[in-house]
């Protein structure tokens, strides 16, 4: 029954049965099918009757209002009671929240490439402070995510934020792009990186075999996908030990520049050679578009904002001790790597973390491409949590397949979206142009982005009736706005042809939006062949919609 949804119209139950379903309630409905269950005037016909009156002579289910104020037992009514129920859990708290911000903005970039920024700076000093910049300015846009998030209570983040404010077609193009590249590219990438790194000291000095790295990363986001649809709570328990291990890593690159720092190695960190070099205003955009993409990923909290268990007081919290622990250990992981090795070494380099370790390491140095390997691991897993709620969303709003809104009735984990978003980054793996598509799509985040955040200037000015719990200054997303559109000018000046293909690739999503979501009379024979997929697949993967919206 609770895989059906809506029974009444799955089965060969007397046809009054529909209308007493939708008009009336489920209540007059249970109390009618009761009664035809006493008089065994049920349908015989179909196999899910069959099963349906098997389990009712199993169990002695109680029907209507009765199921509720029935005592647990030890067998199925408690299932069946807590099924009826049937919603994503606030099971998120504090302390995931601190790793799901930590872990998704900390992935491979400050142990392998730290480099875009000195590349660009020119100098050392200058790109110390890029780094401090670009954390400043990264922490205010969190800011003005944590205020629309208490203001806009909804999972989903910047896709609930543009739809509440700009309207439906905005936000489906900010789903669309985020649902074909921006999560699946993502995800391969970030476990490609994982695959290699895990291999890299099995195969030393030669590099790991393409194929067993692409064995590898499908392997991982099978794994993860597969852990995040069996538990939530198996999920953030994954998401915060893997983030403990990052930065445990980064504390190890750490102590080890501190000691370096202690015996004098202060190297190019001296006042006379920290400034030495040349900089541009161009290199300094470039600097900081690049330090600011480091910190990407601290948006992806407000995706699971329904989840977490007092989001009023846990979504600013987090946002403000995650983005202040990771500003610093981006600063005194740079200072650590001057302190072991030349700004021309780290330039040449292709793994920073991994030269530190074997110039400062020795025999050890094996443990920081683990560690790398560790982190991506956590990145993948964070992402692909944050992006089912992304799809989930979306899909309960009407502009993606009804299936993807559906919750297994015993994981209470979002698994049609899970899977979709699994099978894509599969799909993603198979490609070799993944990096390509990431550039493509990363001018138009920054976008959407700016967009949701003007949407706070839009409240602050036009709805002064609105209740938000966490009230930042306006001045705060007016300065992020700029900062966003800052990096869509850089985009355009760096690389028009990328800037221009993903905008193209945005707006193919606008015949998607008319076709699926606005044109709403379409044939009959293709509405019921959507129905016989959707059924099929909540009985395969033993799901249904909510039955109710947390509040």
């Amino acid at each position: 029954v609770f895989v059906c949804g809506d029974p009444a119209r799955l089965c060969g139950f007397p046809a009054h049965f529909a209308s007493v379903s939708t008009q009336h309630g489920p209540s007059l409905f249970w109390r009618e099918l009761n009664s035809h269950i006493s008089h065994k005037s049920v349908c015989r016909s179909c196999d899910f009757c069959t099963i349906f009156l098997s389990s009712v002579r199993k169990f002695g289910l109680k029907m209507g209002s009765d199921l509720e104020d029935s005592p647990a037992s030890a067998d199925g009514n408690r299932a069946v009671r807590e099924t009826s129920e049937v919603a994503l859990k606030r099971k998120v708290t504090l302390i995931n929240a601190i790793g799901l911000i930590v872990g998704n903005i900390i992935g491979s970039g400050i142990f392998i490439s730290p480099k875009g920024v000195l590349e660009e700076a020119g100098t050392v000093g200058v790109a110390l402070i890029i780094w401090a910049i670009s954390g400043v300015i990264s922490a205010i846009g969190a800011l003005c995510y944590a205020d629309l998030g208490t203001a806009i209570p909804r999972s989903g983040g910047d896709y609930s934020y543009i739809l509440d404010i700009f309207g439906p077609l905005p936000a489906f193009l900010r789903l669309w792009v985020e649902l074909i590249i921006v999560r699946p590219a993502t995800h391969a990438v970030i476990a490609l990186t994982f695959a290699f790194y895990i291999l890299y000291p099995v195969y030393e000095p030669c590099p790991p075999p393409n194929s067993a790295v692409t064995l590898l990363a499908a392997l991982c986001i099978c794994l993860l996908t597969f852990v995040n649809c069996a538990s939530v709570r198996g999920a953030t328990r994954v998401q915060d030990l893997f983030t403990a291990a990052k930065l445990l890593a980064l504390a190890i690159i750490i102590v080890f520049g501190m000691i370096q720092l202690g015996k004098g190695e202060l190297l190019h960190l001296t006042p006379e050679k920290a400034w030495r070099g040349t900089t541009s205003v161009g290199g300094l955009s470039l600097a900081l578009y690049s330090g600011l993409w480091a910190f990407a990923g601290w948006a992806d909290l407000t995706f699971v904002t329904e989840e977490i268990r007092d989001p009023s007081r846990n979504v600013p919290r987090s946002i403000v001790i995650s983005m202040t622990v990771v500003t610093i250990v981006y600063l005194l992981a740079n200072v650590a790597y001057f302190t072991g090795m030349t700004p021309q070494e780290m330039l040449e380099s292709d793994a920073v973390a991994v030269t530190f370790g074997l110039r400062l390491l020795g025999a050890a140095w094996w443990i920081i491409p683990i560690f790398v390997a560790f982190s991506t691991f956590g990145a993948v897993n964070g992402s692909m949590f944050a992006s089912a709620r992304l799809y989930f969303v979306g899909a309960r709003e009407g502009h993606l397949p009804d299936i993807l809104a559906m919750v297994n009735i015993h994981r209470y984990t979002p698994v049609p979206s899970l899977v979709l978003g699994g099978i894509l980054s599969l799909i993603m793996l198979c490609t070799t142009d993944v990096y390509v598509l990431i550039n493509y799509a990363s001018f138009v985040y920054w976008i959407f982005i700016g967009m949701a955040i003007l949407g706070l200037v839009v409240i602050h000015f036009k709805h002064t009736d609105m209740e938000r719990p966490v009230k930042m200054p306006v001045v705060l997303p007016i300065i992020f706005v700029l900062a966003c559109l800052f990096i869509v000018v850089v985009s355009i000046w760096v690389a028009p042809i990328e800037c221009l293909a993903g905008a193209g690739i945005t707006l193919t999503g606008v015949p998607v939006y008319f076709f699926g979501v606005v044109w709403q009379s379409k044939p009959k024979w293709l509405t019921n062949a959507l129905d016989s997929c959707t059924i099929f697949c909540q009985k395969i993967m033993f799901c249904c919609k909510e039955s109710h919206h947390i509040d």
